[in-house]
């Protein structure tokens, strides 16, 4: 139900959301950070108040000029999937069908398979391919609350594609997909809500994603020029805002993801890192002596990297989507972590060759049943913990007094039925910058 006060008043909340339950995923407080039987508003695309409803100061009418009344649905931060590949040309659905013929990812991958399969079809499509088919799959996330995304490039490992799919990245925050059921609405014109998805999206250059088959005699060179050439170009450009590597015996060693790191650090760049989802490469303690956001996968993380992470504030995401799809049986050492007090977020993964999933609702449902996560943690995970990975933790992740009204809101009894359902329509509305998006 909305209401419009009949003059607009700039002292006035811009949208109030009442009779409705808070999950706020702030820490230390209730579970979930829960305030039931609550109201929020939003003035000027940030929360503007939250509380109990029997704290709310004064007539709700008198207060804002769009008024909702949500029936005891229940109000999450919108969710923050801090690592994904949206953007790439072609599928690898044929190399699904070889691992399930006994094949194995590594085996797939030396057979030059893999990550250089994709690294061809991306360098053939047209940036505007690129973004019409990452759109789709964005579509999946955010019609399951997502209003921030991560997007790696890594499927050029050429600066001109690379450049490309950062580009297209960018496109991506405001891309008309489709036109969406007219809204009535302050702001939004005569015909209704903007065909445009509308989400924040945070870029990051993975150019140690694999060695370009016009490098396979000249590994050195070919991480040289990553680190003197295309690092410098993609700062210069502003089109990434981190460096991220993969850290795997399949991959890069230590010592080169150690040259681009700093590289990386000397432009400016923030640094994450793919590290010990195959075998223990001792990457997240490199990744942590750089200071980085994240690291991510951490099947075979050890002792030592759970102490470096805990001292760096290095974030440990998780990717339940890559782990299920690889049939993997080495699960990443949850109860460490958390006796470590390292800060543990879940990610979609979405990418063509090991987790291609969009459903951030799936990744929470796999984060518990998988590897035993609360899901009060894999909430947080794709909240809060999402936004430090990225960090954006003061700007987004929680709801509080300041921060991006960026909201998702649940037709749900309880903030547990997000990890429960799979497949299950439980969004009703996604609110990016206090607008319906």
């Amino acid at each position: 139900m909305l209401c419009y006060p009949a003059a607009y008043d700039e002292r006035m909340w811009d949208t109030l959301w009442l009779d409705c339950h808070l999950a706020t995923m702030t820490a230390g407080g209730a579970p979930y950070g829960a305030i039931e039987d609550g109201a929020i508003a939003a003035k000027g695309g940030r929360i503007a108040w939250i509380g109990k409803r029997t704290e709310f100061p004064g007539d709700a009418a008198a207060r804002a000029h769009e008024i909702h009344k949500l029936g005891g649905a229940w109000i999450t931060p919108g969710l923050v999937d801090c690592h994904t590949h949206l953007v790439f040309g072609g599928d690898r659905a044929r190399e699904f069908e070889m691992r399930l013929q006994g094949r194995s990812y590594e085996e797939v991958a030396r057979a030059g398979g893999g990550i250089v399969s994709t690294v061809a079809a991306t360098r053939a499509a047209s940036k505007e391919q690129l973004i019409q088919s990452a759109a789709l799959r964005l579509k999946g996330l955010t019609r399951e609350g997502v209003t921030t995304v991560e997007i790696k490039s890594g499927y050029g490992l050429d600066l001109e594609t690379e450049l490309k799919m950062l580009e297209a990245a960018k496109k991506l925050e405001t891309y008309a997909l489709e036109p969406s059921p007219p809204l009535r609405g302050r702001g939004q014109g005569e015909g209704g809500r903007s065909d445009a998805q509308r989400v924040r999206v945070k870029r990051t250059f993975l150019g140690l994603h694999a060695i370009p088959p016009e490098f396979k005699d000249d590994r050195a060179g070919y991480v040289q020029l990553v680190a003197d050439v295309m690092i410098p170009a993609i700062a210069a450009a502003g089109a990434a805002d981190a460096v991220d590597a993969f850290c795997e015996n399949i991959g890069f060693t230590a010592e080169e993801v150690d040259y681009v790191f700093s590289a990386a650090r000397s432009a400016g760049l923030d640094v994450k890192l793919h590290a010990e989802q195959l075998s223990n490469q001792h990457g997240a303690a490199l990744a942590a002596r750089h200071h980085a956001l994240s690291a991510d996968h951490l099947e075979y993380l050890d002792d030592a990297g759970i102490a470096a992470m805990t001292r760096a504030g290095t974030v440990a995401v998780l990717l339940p989507g890559a782990f299920y799809f690889l049939r993997e049986k080495q699960l990443p050492p949850v109860e460490a972590l958390r006796k470590a007090g390292v800060h543990v977020a879940v990610a979609s993964d979405c990418n063509p060759g090991t987790s291609p999933m969009t459903s951030p609702l799936t990744a929470l449902n796999m984060a518990c049943t998988l590897f035993r996560l609360t899901p009060e943690e894999a909430l947080a995970g794709i909240t809060r913990e999402g936004a430090r990975a990225l960090g954006l933790l003061d700007e987004i992740g929680t709801l509080e007094v300041g921060k991006a009204a960026d909201l998702a809101i649940w037709d749900v009894k309880h903030p547990s039925e997000l990890s429960y359902w799979l497949g299950a329509p439980l969004l009703r509305e996604r609110v990016f910058a206090g607008r319906v998006a």
